[in-house]
Order: C-alpha cells, then structure tokens, then sequence
C-alpha cells in the first residue's frame, strides 16, 4: 500500500505536524507563522508606500488668498467678508503645514474658523467650493448625527472616518487636511436648567470636540460608527486639521440685540447710538452671543476665527439665478440642451421666483425648488415633444406654483 505523503510548507519547508495551521493553496501550502510574517512585511511595505505618496506642498505654488477668493466669486455671490476669513484661514493653514523649525520657537497656531448665518446663505456652498481647489483633503460633515461616547448616535471620532476615506485612508496626508462641520449650532447646550437626563447630542459632544480641535492623537474607526466593535482603530494626529464650522444659530440676533442695548437704557444712554437694523444684527456677532447661545467657553476659544454671513437680499437672489458657473437657470437650460431644446427663461420670471423665495423666507436654497416646481411638468412633457425653444412666461410659472403645494407655506410662513 502506497505511503501517505506528508503535506509541507511551500515557503519554510515544515511539515504539517510541524505547525499549527496549514493552508492549501493551487499549487502548494502555507503555515500560520509564514502567514503572520507575510502580513506583517505586507502593512510595513504599504505603510512606508503611503507615506512616500504624500507630496509635499510647496508655498511657491499655493494659491494666494486674492485667487482663493476670485474663484469662490465664480461659484458663490455675495458674502465678500465671509470669503476674505475662509480665504486667509486657509492659506494661512497651507503655511502652517509647509512651516519649518526655525531657532526661534514660534510655532503657528491653528485658525479654526466658525461661520454664522441664516440658512441658505451658502454656508455649505462656501466649504463645497473651496474643496474644488484645494490639494489637500476635504471633508464635510453633519454635528447633528453626534451623540456622546456610548449613546446611539456617531461617536465624535467618525468625524474624522470621512476625512480618511477622502484620502483613501493614507494618515499622513489626512493629518493635514481640512473638516467642515455643518450645523455646528444644533449641538448648543440645551439650557442650564437641571435634568433628569444627560445632554448627550449637546454639551456632551461639545467636550468631545475639544480634543478633536485642539490638536492630540485620536482613534479613528476606520469604518464609522460602532457596526464593527472588532475593527482595528486607526490612530489620526488632528493637530494639523484645519476646522470650519457653520450654523445657523436661529434667534441669536435676541442675544446680540441685548447685548447692544445694555448700555443705553435710562439717563445714561448715548444719544449718538445709532439703531440697528434687525438684518443687519449678525454682522455685530461676538464670542461672548455664543456662549449665550449654548456654546461652551472651551470650544469657543477654539474656534478664534468668527465671521458671519449676511442675509441675502433681492438683488443677490436674482443673481444667484443666473451669474455663478453653476447657476441654476444654467443647469436647467443646459438639461434643456440635451433634449435639442433651446430653454428662455425672461427676467420677469426670474424676479417672480426671486420674490416667491422671500415671500415664503427660503433663501437661495428655496430658489432650486421653487424653479424645480414652475418646470416639473415642461421637463415630463418637453423630451417627448418635436419643439425645439421653450420659453418661460409669467403666466406659466404663476399657474405651475399655484398649483403646487409650495403656495401653502405662504400661510406658514
């Protein structure tokens, strides 16, 4: 009877009585400790492949704050105060990463930036734009998701998982990236009223936020959230992560009127106090309306960089219509163009939907839906039609929005 042969190692040669584990192959065998050894050259290789990968930057090439703010021009309108802060805020962190020792131990702090405004200001389009132009990796996330460490909800870690997937997870070049996070007002502290329950989507993800901001070794997973409690977590440095927070801080134009007001009640009031418009309120926004509004002291002065985005008014909304490289009359005729169709849309409709917008207080971000609804039906209609121009009067929009649910928020509003 023929003699069983004894399976070996392809690699060390043992056999399988030699070892704990051996794993068959097509065209041969590989024990656990060959494996474990193979797997551990395989990260050292791809990691030293990583960091080699991260090109340096080069201040000679950055864009200037003047050429960051030209290009936001084309996308974004108005709001010129906003984008001058986010323009020096972001050069000055390229300058920062690009920094070297010098003997006289200055070290450039970072210039986390905090914007506040009505909602649909272009908040969230500012930050969308400046990730078009920027070398470094960008991402932009949502602080209403964030719930402190061990309640349901994101952990504040994974604030950063989006970061490393922008990057395909390469650390050292996420380390030197830029966060955007959104709705940064929805996690003010409730109230200073005790209560039988935990703050945990309030203050409790503001202290989260400290380490985050302030710079110090975080551990990321890499796949978000708890789902994988096995997953191996990816430690990130922030200290080179640039911050954006935006917000809408809705009512803080009260804390920043008594604010104003507090020396100029009775005997003592300045007759040359001029009175403030109630729009014009956010442009006098302080450190300290925050902390009235909920913000923590802690996160504020980590926050150094406060710039406010101004409510957009008629002229400004008609432009948005139309000037921008993405305008949204652009889009549609452009959508229009496909089908062979030539879209005309006269300035009489367009000031229509500029005064439904702020009828109905939506801002620009009401003037995509708003237009979505006059169109709907000539965007059903149109690609089976033998038309070649299709234009847009004032007696089609009126008759398309009244009969759209849109008409309702006028009551609402």
């Amino acid at each position: 009877m023929a003699k069983k042969e004894t399976m070996r190692c392809s690699i060390c040669g043992r056999s399988e009585r030699e070892v704990q584990l051996l794993m068959p192959g097509l065209n041969g065998c590989i024990c656990n400790e060959c494996a474990e050894r193979a797997n551990e050259l395989a990260k050292e290789y791809l990691g030293k492949m990583a960091e080699a990968s991260v090109p340096e930057l080069d201040i000679s090439s950055l864009p200037k704050p003047e050429q960051i703010k030209e290009y936001l021009d084309e996308y974004v309108i108005g709001q010129d105060e906003a984008k001058k802060y986010l323009s020096v805020a972001v050069y000055n962190h390229y300058k920062r990463l690009v920094q070297k020792k010098t003997d006289d131990d200055v070290e450039i702090e970072k210039s986390n930036i905090i914007m506040v405004g009505p909602t649909g200001t272009g908040k969230t389009l500012l930050a969308r734009t400046i990730a078009k132009l920027l070398k470094v990796p960008f991402a932009i996330v949502d602080a209403t998701v964030l719930t402190q460490a061990g309640y349901v909800g994101e952990d504040i870690e994974s604030l950063l998982t989006r970061l490393l997937q922008a990057c395909d997870y390469n650390v050292k070049e996420a380390e030197r990236g830029i966060v955007f996070i959104d709705e940064i007002d929805k996690i003010a502290r409730k109230g200073d009223n005790p209560s039988i329950t935990r703050d945990v989507s309030g203050e409790g993800v503001q202290q989260g936020l400290l380490k985050l901001l302030e710079g110090s070794i975080v551990n990321v997973p890499p796949q978000g959230g708890r789902k994988h409690p096995e997953q191996k977590m990816i430690p990130v440095d922030t200290k080179n992560i640039l911050f954006i927070c935006g917000g809408a801080f809705e009512g803080i134009e009260r804390k920043i009127a008594q604010r104003l007001n507090t020396h100029v009640v009775g005997y003592g009031a300045n007759s040359k106090v001029r009175r403030v418009e109630q729009e014009k309120l956010l442009h006098f926004v302080a450190p300290q309306d925050l902390r009235s509004y909920g913000l923590i002291p802690e996160i504020i002065g980590r926050l150094p960089i406060l710039t406010n985005l101004e409510p957009l008014d008629r002229d400004a909304l008609l432009r948005i219509l139309t000037e921008p490289k993405n305008a949204i009359v652009k889009q549609y005729q452009k959508l229009f163009a496909m089908d062979g169709i030539d879209l005309q849309v006269p300035r009489e409709v367009l000031e229509y939907v500029v005064d439904k917008a702020i009828e109905y207080k939506l801002g620009a971000r009401g003037l995509r839906s708003i237009f979505e609804t006059i169109m709907i039906d000539a965007m059903y209609k149109a690609p089976s039609s033998r038309k070649k121009k299709f234009t847009v009067t004032l007696d089609y929009a009126k008759q398309e929005l009244e009969k759209s649910s849109l008409e309702y928020l006028k009551d609402a509003s």
